[in-house]
């Protein structure tokens, strides 16, 4: 479900009708940059895409942005997949998986698929991939399959995953970062067990190369399994950090989409008879992220001071165009988990955010060591949150760097004490919070124990395929989390993409990580 700017019609959500246009000079000048639209000349075989962030990494288990996906979704397949409208779970490299009891499940793979290595994959590499990701030193998402106790061979195309608890959760999460499977051939015969700028996947595209910063380039896989994908014998990524140079690169004729441009520029699409932006809204949250295990911050009041500090709607207006929705939790209002008695924790009130730090001993305020990123948009929003947090005395500047960078030097080395990032989200709600909320969790720079009671609402949620009950479940874990307050989430953003009108079978979607295998360019 995607809409193009200013085509929206009577039938049309609630929430394509608020994706409004607004004009301002820093659009016009843009559109008045010498660099017109044009329709691209004949079908080519290559699609071309600006995106926004250089890879951290190629091995899914290593990587630390959520931007990588971008990249992930090109040379891997998943064991499952989500719906685009929904998140629901769909098969993937699992044709089928089933829980044959609670502690159980039982995936059955697709025949005749290779690696790009020529390699089989089968039901031994998927083992050796899941093994990895729980054991490694190096894996990043080992938290992902906290309740799996083993994996074992139970068939040339059958994996049976035994389980420490119930976990409904678990299917959905095969579709993310842990269920990418790399050739057990090319893993073994790298150094150290690490392919981060060699990957060996078994998705529609194999790598060509990758210029750090620069371009990213896949030819099609020729052994690839499904009819239906890729479109293109080839994708060719140019990393473009600014979105008005993404956007000028689409202009020009020299990309087909730019990916996540900003609201602002929406007007200059809209006046070109070759471009469109097609958009919805998402589960990517912009949060300030904290690390609780240092400063003023090791105080849970002054944690939950910040989340009263900011004016949401004020910064949807000032640094979103008016284009977004508040944030009260880590999940938007439209989601099946979103827990109403979570809300009141986040609510903008400069009094209780100053009676906190009074309380806390920073009637006074403090300084904060922000980290975040350099493009004018995020610089922008970031002087935003100054200005909001300096009204109850805090205070700080910003160190920026490209997106790897920093989220290398805030998620792992845990430098920095807030950092203001987007989180892209999970597929299962519940995945979102363990792994920012688990003790051990990489993404819980922290590492403080979670509140009692929250991995235990968490199981519940995880222990029953029933919506409703796992969402009772979970709004303890939010409640739970939103009192912890180890972010402040500050609102959900729409995908904007501006493309050219000649690609079809592409479009946003709701986990808002852009899957480019069946775009097609026509003529």
């Amino acid at each position: 479900m995607t809409t193009e700017i200013g085509r929206t019609s009577a039938t049309q959500p609630d929430w394509r009708r608020r994706l409004f246009i607004l004009g301002t000079a820093g659009a016009g000048a843009l559109a008045m940059s010498g660099l017109p639209g044009r329709v691209l000349a004949a079908t080519t075989e290559r699609l071309k895409v600006a995106l926004h962030a250089n890879p951290s990494s190629l091995d899914p288990a290593t990587g630390s942005s959520g931007s990588d996906h971008m990249y992930l979704y090109c040379l891997y397949d998943t064991l499952t997949e989500w719906d685009p409208d929904t998140l629901t779970v769909r098969p993937g490299l699992a044709r089928s998986h089933a829980f044959t009891d609670p502690k159980t499940l039982v995936l059955d793979l697709e025949e005749g698929v290779t690696f790009h290595d020529g390699t089989p994959l089968d039901a031994e590499a998927v083992k050796f991939n899941l093994d990895r990701v729980r054991s490694e030193p190096i894996s990043n998402i080992r938290a992902d399959l906290a309740t799996v106790e083993s994996v074992e061979v139970t068939g040339p195309l059958q994996v049976t995953l035994h389980l420490k608890e119930s976990d409904s959760a678990l299917p959905l999460i095969l579709s993310d970062r842990v269920g990418m499977v790399l050739s057990p051939t090319a893993l073994r015969a790298s150094e150290g067990g690490r392919i981060d700028r060699a990957p060996v996947g078994s998705g529609p595209w194999k790598l060509v190369s990758w210029t750090d910063g620069e371009r990213f380039l896949a030819e099609r896989h020729p052994g690839y399994w499904r009819d239906d994908r890729p479109g293109m014998q080839e994708i060719e990524i140019l990393i473009m950090p600014d979105a008005a140079t993404r956007l000028r690169s689409l202009q020009s004729g020299q990309t087909h989409i730019a990916c996540q441009i900003t609201e602002l520029l929406q007007p200059i699409v809209k006046r070109s008879p070759t471009l469109e932006v097609r958009a919805r809204p998402t589960i990517w949250c912009y949060t300030l992220f904290l690390n609780a295990s240092k400063g003023p911050l090791a105080d849970v009041r002054v944690r939950q001071a910040l989340n009263h500090a900011i004016d949401r709607e004020n910064f949807i207006r000032a640094a979103m165009a008016g284009q977004g929705e508040a944030a009260s939790m880590m999940l938007p209002k439209s989601h099946w988990a979103y827990a109403t008695e979570a809300e009141g924790r986040t609510t903008f009130d400069l009094d209780k955010a100053k009676a906190l730090l009074a309380e806390a001993g920073y009637a006074d305020g403090f300084t904060l060591d922000f980290r975040g990123f350099p493009d004018q948009a995020y610089v922008q929003r970031q002087e935003v949150i100054l200005n909001q947090l300096s009204k109850v005395g805090i205070r700080g500047r910003f160190a920026n760097a490209p997106i790897p960078e920093t989220d290398s030097r805030w998620w792992g080395e845990r430098q920095g004490e807030a950092y203001f990032s987007v989180w892209t989200g999970r597929p299962d709600p519940t995945n979102i919070y363990t792994i920012l909320y688990g003790e051990t969790s990489y993404y819980n720079p922290s590492r403080l124990k979670p509140p009692e009671g929250f991995m235990e609402a968490i199981a519940e949620s995880r222990a029953t395929d029933d919506q409703a009950a796992r969402a009772k479940a979970l709004s303890k874990a939010q409640v739970l989390a939103m009192d912890f307050a180890l972010n402040v989430p500050i609102a959900f953003r729409y995908q904007m993409d501006a493309v050219n009108r000649s690609v079809s079978d592409f479009g946003p979607n709701l986990l808002g990580k852009p899957k480019f295998t069946t775009a097609v360019v026509g003529s």
